[in-house]
């Protein structure tokens, strides 16, 4: 496994301390805009954000729940390099505590 950029997983409180750094963010897919190359959706915390998706878009993006991996563009944007299917089952309320444990005094044991 590579350490050497680690990808920290966040909310939307926390996305805003990361401007144009890499991160991992799971959201409730609201809607697809412009053919399917915007996803908006809501992340663990209840925040709106939107995600731009470059090339194609993928397929799991249809689901209810989706990773996203990719670069933060502001307090609300993430440019995204891949979106995972999580299906219409996750529990946003636990990814909610641990994006807060992998962000607070607990960080050394997410690297």
């Amino acid at each position: 496994m590579d350490t050497s950029s680690p990808c920290p997983m966040v909310n939307g409180e926390l996305l805003r301390r990361y401007p144009g750094r890499r991160v991992r963010c799971v959201i409730r897919v609201s809607r697809m805009e412009a053919g399917g190359s915007v996803i908006v959706g809501q992340t663990a915390d209840n925040v709106q954000v939107t995600v731009k998706q470059m090339g194609a878009p993928p397929v799991g993006a249809l689901t209810e729940f989706v990773e996203v991996i990719g670069v933060a563009e502001g307090d609300r944007s993430i440019r995204a390099e891949t979106c995972t299917s999580f299906g219409g089952g996750f529990d946003m309320s636990i990814y909610n505590q641990l994006c807060q444990m992998a962000n607070g005094d607990f960080q050394e044991l997410f690297v």
